[in-house]
């Protein structure tokens, strides 16, 4: 290792021998260096090999030769210059351990005199740098948060002041993140190249950070730094638990954060029990009789009791569907034959057809006979039912046939099409008695309810819309082959299902659509198609390559998410600036007011130097106090007949000129808020003239906010709702009267001001509202927070289709029916 030490001012101390600390603190801090020094040493050698490794990786990968000349010229470099990191690490390190008890140290910036003439925008590459360190640090302080808070007392006692925050703290993981980024510039890599070795330092060097803190803190309580501490989390109980407006039932489910919706622990919180619940109130039958309940006990009986009890129970929530199917049949039915008026004249010919009677909406038989399975007798031919192997093998026909050519005009092809195209195929083969079984054409009719709610939430003209047809078959051969497919929470099927469906949703802007995600479902449905033949390792292969990018796409909506929050955090504390600044202001002039036009000045020029000096510098800085002495002056000049004080008059064009006033403006300013007396080398007109031209600072997207109204009590429940929502919350808002919603992402809100930022799927800033709009918008029923258990498309429409089989019944307002 034959690198230098970089330069340092001398105020810092460079090596902790050399520094002017206590005798017993410097040799606790040399012990501990010479202690943590191996580890550190080896750690980096490691994360370089890594490093190495991943540049060698992306060039293999690179999409253009150019991005892989540039990942080489990084390889280049990196073997070049390698040798130098790890000892200007470690002399960093050694700085900064040294330096404890210097002013810096203790988290206070050091005092620079900046050229506000040459200000310019931070860079894309130093803010990726910026968030890439914040995130790393932030995540391993969540991980270890009890042993920082317990380096930061210990570090506090060798530093002589009170506990470090854990920005601050020597050994913690943001100082430890920064100290890389200042080595690593010995290395000269690009952007792409530091940001991937951030992500191997956090991979290789941090991987064990709370550990190793441990083993810090028991070090430095063996030197007797606080040799008892404990720490004790303090837990304390919430005694009030804000529910969701209008959920004063029960605790209700908790608000979707994440960027895909996830499935539930079961298919639409309804269980098997529930299901029996709604047959028994829809049928009369009191729950725990009939077939599935006489049939439980003898299962039990059985060896093997834990599988058959499963079996037993997913056959018996189909049972409970099918008669849910029945009870819908019949009302049909019953309606068809009323319109007409033929109850009498038609209730004797039961002979008649009704296969696909599930497709055509009308039956001719009982009941309990419908799609597939009419009388003894169909059409006057002998009735023949089909086994399902046979059903599957000309699916699977059907399956590899593609679909027809279909004008925009004419709708797409239905699940019930589908059956009757199935039924067509099979009686040409086995005659025209050939009907299908009951559990078979009851599992159609389901899947075609299901499929009618999923369209009516996806955009006709989407994608979306054609990849569903084309799932059709795959998705009914499934479902006939595990009648659990309603029922089972993770089925590979319906997972694809619902991906497929989301992409197209109708609550998806113009600008959440995303090409590449599109294209990547196209793939993996052909896929599906093409080899299906029973085993859902297909679904499960197909959806994963999608999750795959759908993820990625989540990490890249993160960051973008991310940038869109520093940026509303950033206006929103210059809105607090401006704030405390006319506070200051109106505060000043509470005993004497000076002349309409002083105040006008003071209330816009003088205001924008309160709000800048308090942005840069905060209320506790002496820069601020000096402000406000210089306030308190320049009332008693406009209100007093004292001659003008050019000392004062000096120190206001100065600070006018720094918010960003020219000099002739400034010292005209300046001349009125300095005496009472008229200026004559500058008129009022031609002054105001010159304000009203000048834009203000931070005014360029100033929005003027509405006076707020004060709160209905239904507007105050949903306020203090909001303001206990988690940042990332999903609302849906109401588009238009036809009902069409689009959903939007809390991502964060101030709960000062009140401000709320919404972005996209994407993570793209798509509006902003204050809490009460939001609270007005929710109380009439235009904006509703999306819960886990509405979050997934799919499972809206099941609990919709649960609905539509309860509606002909009358009774779906018991309680019985509300279990979906």
């Amino acid at each position: 290792m034959t690198a230098t030490r970089p330069p340092t001012s001398a105020a810092a101390p460079t090596t902790i021998a050399s520094s002017a600390l206590p005798p017993r603190v410097r040799r606790v801090l040399q012990s501990l260096f010479d202690h943590i020094a191996t580890d550190f040493v080896a750690a980096l050698n490691g994360m370089l090999v890594e490093f190495e490794q991943q540049l060698f990786k992306q060039a293999e990968q690179a999409r253009s030769n150019h991005a892989q000349t540039q990942v080489f010229v990084d390889v280049r470099t990196l073997q070049k210059n390698r040798l130098e990191l790890v000892p200007q690490y470690m002399f960093a390190l050694e700085a900064e351990l040294a330096a404890i008890r210097s002013a810096r140290s203790s988290g206070e910036q050091p005092e620079v005199r900046l050229d506000y003439q040459t200000l310019t925008l931070v860079e894309d590459a130093a803010m990726d740098q910026e968030i890439v360190l914040r995130e790393v640090a932030r995540r391993h302080e969540q991980r270890g948060n009890a042993q920082i808070l317990m380096l930061g007392q210990r570090f506090g006692v060798l530093a002589c002041k009170p506990a470090y925050e854990a920005e601050a703290l020597p050994l913690g993981p943001n100082r430890l993140s920064h100290l890389l980024k200042d080595a690593a510039a010995c290395l000269e890599l690009s952007i792409d190249a530091q940001l991937l070795l951030y992500r191997s330092f956090d991979h290789k060097v941090m991987l064990n950070y709370t550990e190793w803190a441990n083993t810090v803190n028991q070090f430095l309580a063996r030197e007797g730094i606080l040799p008892g501490l404990a720490y004790m989390p303090r837990r304390v109980r919430n005694l009030e638990v804000v529910r969701p407006p209008r959920d004063e039932a029960g605790p209700g489910p908790r608000p979707m954060t994440g960027w895909q919706s996830q499935a539930g622990a079961h298919w639409a919180t309804l269980t098997p029990e529930q299901l029996q619940a709604v047959a028994g109130a829809l049928t009369g039958t009191p729950a725990g009789t009939g077939p599935t309940a006489a049939a439980t006990p003898a299962a039990t009986l059985e060896t093997g009791a834990t599988a058959a009890a499963a079996t037993q129970d997913a056959a018996g929530s189909f049972e409970v569907l099918q008669k849910l199917l029945s009870i819908r049949r019949g009302g049909l039915q019953a309606d068809a034959l009323a319109r007409a008026g033929e109850i009498d004249a038609i209730a004797a010919d039961t002979g008649a057809d009704s296969s696909g009677g599930a497709a055509t909406g009308t039956t001719a038989g009982a009941a309990g006979d419908h799609a597939g399975g009419g009388g003894p007798h169909a059409g006057g031919h002998a009735r023949r039912l089909l086994p399902t192997p046979d059903v599957l093998t000309t699916l699977q026909a059907l399956q590899a046939a593609p679909l027809p050519v279909r004008t925009p005009d004419q709708p797409r092809r239905t699940v019930a099409d589908l059956q009757q195209l199935m039924l067509s195929e099979v009686r040409a083969k086995h005659g025209p008695g050939a009907a299908l079984a009951s559990a078979d054409s009851d599992t159609f009719e389901l899947l075609d309810l299901l499929y009618n709610e999923i369209e009516r939430e996806v955009q006709h003209d989407a994608p979306a819309a054609d990849m569903l047809v084309r799932l059709q078959v795959p998705v009914v051969q499934a479902a006939l082959r595990d009648r659990n497919f309603f029922l089972r929470a993770q089925h590979p099927a319906r997972d694809l299902l619902n991906t497929v469906a989301e992409s197209g949703a109708t609550w998806l802007g113009d600008d959440d659509v995303d090409p590449h995600l599109v294209q990547r479902l196209h793939k993996a449905v052909e896929t599906v198609v093409e080899t299906y033949e029973g085993d859902e390792a297909v679904f499960e292969d197909a959806n994963r390559d999608v999750q795959q990018h759908l993820q990625a796409a989540a990490r890249k909506a993160e960051l973008a998410e991310r940038r869109q929050i520093e940026a509303a955090r950033g206006k929103d504390r210059l809105e607090i600036a401006k704030q405390k600044a006319a506070d200051t202001i109106e505060s000043a002039m509470a005993e004497a007011k000076p002349q309409k036009f002083v105040q006008a000045l003071l209330s816009q020029a003088w205001a924008d130097v309160l709000t800048l000096t308090q942005l840069r510098n905060g209320e506790s800085s002496t820069e601020w106090a000096d402000q406000l002495q210089t306030t308190l002056e320049i009332i008693a000049a406009t209100t007093s007949s004292q001659s003008a004080s050019p000392e004062l008059a000096g120190k206001i064009e100065k600070s006018l000129v720094q918010v960003g006033y020219h000099e002739d403006e400034a010292a005209a300013i300046s001349r009125r808020l300095s005496s009472a007396e008229e200026d004559e080398t500058t008129s009022r007109t031609e002054l105001t003239a010159r304000l009203k031209a000048r834009a203000r600072l931070g005014g360029q997207g100033e929005v003027k906010k509405k006076i707020a109204q004060p709160r209905t009590p239904q507007e105050q429940e949903c306020y203090d709702y909001l303001r206990g929502l988690p940042f990332g919350t999903w609302f849906e808002f109401t588009r238009n009267q036809q009902g069409d919603v689009q959903r939007q992402r809390l991502s964060w809100f101030s709960p000062v001001t009140g401000n709320a930022l919404f972005v996209n799927q994407r993570g793209q800033r798509v509006g902003e509202h204050s809490l009460d709009t939001l609270a007005h918008l929710m109380a009439k029923g235009q904006a509703q927070v999306v819960t886990e258990d509405r979050g997934r498309l799919i499972d809206r429409a099941w609990n919709a289709t649960l609905n539509a089989l309860r509606s002909l019944t009358g009774r779906s307002g018991e309680p019985a029916g509300d279990a979906a």
